[in-house]
């Protein structure tokens, strides 16, 4: 499959890169607010601009800051970001004009091999005419007129990048249903090590790590290729989130705005790891968040990280294995692994059980042997008869995969107790090999012909 062509758009904090980035990937994936350096991570999406189709790069504000600190650690994502992309969009804030931080990534991009292309956001107007002519003065060429807001100055931007985007070859093969990569994401408390793990898979420090909690703000996807034990390549797309923290807790709006895009990506997943901190164990928080991805319909593993630092570990592992079988009751068995993100220990049986979960998540089953287990499964246990009046079962059928659903059909079975379909799922899940993956079972009334 060929790689798109890569534009990664720079500038300082709050001069509209994100609204940009949304603008050219046609949704909302990365996350906008008023106040500046909302953006962390780099972010990547599939954008289109007039029939153009390229990758684009959303960077967090270029600050100059100590290598250390965190605005630092940004910069260097931003710098890689750039060196890895086939031009750089360089934006400013017309309204504003020119700043001396302007002026300072000027002399960086210029120093630079990556061509620049350079706009003027927030151009719409009279009231951005001064800072357009102003940028002039950088030395990277004419600038560009642009709204990221209003959709304005698309077909220049389009002229302009299009000699460094544009493809040689022909459109991407679309991959058949089932072959695609695996989408995988990490989820977890915040300072689980979710942004560890993922550099450590990648080898390189891809996303920003550090002491403080909370540094991931987007959800980051990442497209991979792991090479297994026995020497394969295996595609994956890796999703790192930000730590979703109990509810009550979360009072900041952009928190609120980071935890509901992680939400999304569990929806977007295939296969969820929750990631729990070793040196802190099992808490009720970890058991919502695994409840939520459950519900969701996503298969599910568990990874107890920090594993080279916890102490106890028997002990740990055995007492959040019984907290999971009394906490999870609607999923046991579902996978427990140790791993640490510092060390590589247990990353290639994590991402083995991810994608063995993701083929039982995938199964159908055929309906002869479906239902040789269903007439045997209501021999074993027929449905109870309340008031008197037997609940016929006739038939079971798998109407969908990816989570397995199911529907059952008879007469009378809106009075069927829950207890008896969870007996059913159990027995899905037991006898026909689904394991711990979420089953969706709904009963459905056999139409009567005689009705009207």
């Amino acid at each position: 499959m060929a790689k798109l062509p890569t534009l990664a758009i720079v500038g300082r904090p709050n001069v509209g890169k994100s609204t940009l980035f949304n603008r050219l990937v046609g949704k909302k994936l990365a996350l906008v607010d008023d106040r500046p350096g909302v953006t962390r991570d780099r972010r990547e999406g599939d954008a289109t601009l007039l029939g153009l189709e390229f990758r684009v790069i959303d960077t967090a504000g270029y600050e100059d800051e100590d290598p250390e600190t965190l605005p630092g650690r940004m910069r260097a994502q931003t710098i890689a970001a750039v060196r890895e992309s086939d031009a750089a969009l360089f934006l400013i804030d017309a309204r504003a004009g020119l700043t001396p931080l302007d002026e300072e990534i000027a002399r960086w991009l210029r120093s630079e091999t990556t061509p620049v292309v350079l706009a003027a956001n927030k151009a719409e107007g009279r009231a951005g005419e001064s800072g357009i002519l102003e940028a002039y003065g950088l030395g990277l060429g004419e600038p560009i007129a642009l709204s990221a807001e209003h959709g304005e100055g698309v077909v220049d931007l389009f002229e302009h990048i299009r000699p460094y985007v544009e493809r040689e070859d022909g459109p991407e093969e679309e991959l058949e249903d089932g072959e695609g990569p695996l989408k995988l994401a990490i989820v977890g408390r915040p300072n689980a090590g979710k942004s560890t793990l993922i550099n450590r898979l990648l080898e390189q420090e891809r996303l920003i790590t550090g002491p403080e909690a909370g540094i991931t703000r987007d959800s980051i996807a990442i497209d991979w290729e792991w090479e297994t034990p026995d020497g394969e390549t295996r595609p994956v797309r890796l999703i790192d989130t930000a730590g979703m923290r109990k509810k009550a807790k979360v009072e900041d709006k952009l928190e609120k705005l980071s935890v509901a895009d992680a939400r999304r990506a569990v929806d977007f997943a295939e296969v969820v790891v929750l990631l729990l901190d070793g040196t802190r164990g099992l808490e009720a928080q970890d058991l919502r968040i695994a409840d939520n991805v459950l519900q969701e319909g996503r298969a599910l593993i568990i990874a107890i990280n920090k594993w080279d630092v916890a102490e106890n570990q028997s002990a740990l592992f055995n007492g959040i294995k019984a907290a999971l079988e009394e906490g999870l009751s609607q999923a046991r068995g579902v996978p427990l692994l140790a791993v640490s993100a510092r060390t590589g220990k247990g990353l290639d049986q994590m991402l083995g059980a991810a994608f063995e979960v993701r083929d039982i998540w995938s199964k159908r089953v055929s309906t002869g042997q479906l239902n040789r287990w269903f007439e045997d499964a209501i021999e074993r246990n027929p449905p109870p008869a309340p008031g008197g009046k037997r609940i016929k079962l006739r038939y079971i059928t798998q109407v969908n995969t990816r989570p397995p659903s199911f529907v059952l059909f008879g007469t009378r079975v809106d009075q069927l107790p829950d207890s008896y379909l969870r007996y059913l799922v159990n027995g899905i899940r037991k006898e026909l090999g689904f394991g711990a993956v979420p089953v969706r079972l709904s009963a459905r009334a056999s139409r009567n012909p005689f009705d009207k």
